[in-house]
């Protein structure tokens, strides 16, 4: 037997409900917002992650699926879906389309990383980008946005945090007294935050390592060092979010280490998952779109992990059945009728099926069963030829009989079912 890989997850029909919950939430708030839905590839090439997301990250390190081509040419399964839309936004001149300032995208992710529970080597995104404003407004928007996701999906034990990372002389200042105190801590810190301190030294500020949580203790904080410019976009930001009564709380560790990074970050964590507990995150980034070869463009946006919403989504998030029926047709002819009356069902948008593998009332039924199925349309040759079918209520074992003649409009109203009902 042919096993799947190690970390790449198949999503079975008993787990679709919920992913067909939470994806159709993000279409539907996202088209709310304003934003629109953009397809990008699965893979790139390997320079636009190496510029995008930085070339000493553990990402491009470690975890990128990185192939060559026939051609030579070095290819790359998208590890994050940002890039992508920022490739394509320059390639496709999509800056004169008033509708592409606000995108978002819902699709598969691929890393090479240590499967667990939420984090898989093959994972799926929500993300959005608001491209073109630097106001403070563009991002209360994407953070209530993020905020309304996840509230709508009713998820539990939800906290949002907020820093600024200022622009990009307040980091430079910054990063000095950061390394200076660093290097006075180095025994106590990891091995990666001791690589950091020449490559990112901005990162051991979210380390997760015990240990360095503890060396960090007393750093400096990147807020201490912000321009007046930059204290006023993030007290803004801070003002709308509290408008909309969206709660939140400054965390001074919350940092991003590349240097097209800047202003506002942030981050949404679910107290149900444990220490691996982020589900959203997001930011400002205005130096990215010139990082790939367009313009300086500002914008901001945020990823979610689709697999953690999943987890931490209660079943009450889950929506009511729809009412669908179980066609239990048997005898030559009752079996023509029922196919008939499965058909009319069908073309109607309600659910309908049956087993073929069953030929008597009881293996129907029996089958039924195993489906829960709410409700069985009975029709064998005798109701076939009295014109008639009877409808069976699972649960209760009532029973109603129906012409066949006007059974499809009939069962649908029955069942509750409005859709495509004539009246």
């Amino acid at each position: 037997m042919i096993r799947g890989i190690k970390g790449i997850k198949d999503i079975t029909p008993d787990e679709i409900p919920k992913w067909s919950v939470v994806e159709r939430s993000a279409h539907a708030l996202a088209q709310a917002f304003g934003f629109h839905e953009i397809r990008i590839p699965v893979f790139e090439r390997t320079d636009l992650f190496v510029h995008s997301i930085g070339g000493t990250t553990d990402i491009v390190e470690k975890e990128m699926y990185t192939f060559p081509d026939k051609d030579g040419t070095s290819l790359t399964l998208r590890p994050e879906g940002t890039a992508g839309v920022v490739r394509a936004f320059i390639e496709r001149g999509l800056k004169t389309y008033e509708a592409s300032r606000k995108l978002y995208y819902i699709g598969p992710m691929f890393r090479h990383e240590r499967p667990q529970a939420g984090r898989l080597r093959q994972f799926h995104q929500f993300g959005v980008e608001y491209v073109g404003s630097s106001d403070p407004s563009a991002d209360v928007e994407v953070i209530t946005l993020l905020w309304r996701y996840f509230s709508a999906l009713q998820l539990p034990g939800l906290s949002l945090e907020l820093n600024s990372l200022g622009q990009l002389a307040d980091r430079q200042a910054y990063k000095e007294e950061l390394v200076s105190f660093l290097k006075t801590k180095a025994d106590g810190l990891c091995e990666n935050c001791r690589r950091r301190l020449e490559t990112n030294p901005l990162r051991t500020l979210d380390c997760k390592v015990p240990k360095c949580r503890e060396a960090t203790t007393d750093a400096p904080f990147l807020t201490g060092f912000l321009s007046t410019s930059s204290k006023e976009h993030f007290d803004r930001v801070l003002q709308g979010l509290q408008a909309l009564a969206i709660p939140y709380s400054i965390n001074p560790r919350l940092v991003r280490g590349l240097d097209y990074y800047s202003m506002t970050t942030f981050e949404v964590s679910s107290s149900v998952l444990g220490a691996q507990n982020a589900i959203g995150a997001g930011g400002r980034y205005d130096g990215l779109f010139e990082t790939l070869g367009g313009v300086p463009t500002p914008a901001v946006g945020f990823a979610i992990g689709l697999e953690r919403v999943i987890l931490a989504l209660p079943d009450s998030s889950l929506p009511e059945l729809e009412p669908w029926v179980f066609v239990a047709s048997f005898g030559k002819k009752g079996r023509e009728v029922g196919n008939t009356l499965m058909d009319s069902l069908r073309s109607h948008h309600l659910k309908a099926d049956t087993d073929y593998t069953a030929s008597t009332l009881k293996t129907l039924l029996r089958s039924a069963d195993r489906l829960n199925a709410p409700y069985v349309v009975i029709i064998g040759d005798d109701e076939a030829a009295n014109n008639q079918v009877i409808l069976r209520n699972m649960a209760t074992k009532e029973q109603e009989i129906h012409a066949l003649d006007s059974a499809s409009t009939a069962i649908r109203k029955r069942l509750g079912f409005r859709k495509h009902v004539e009246t």
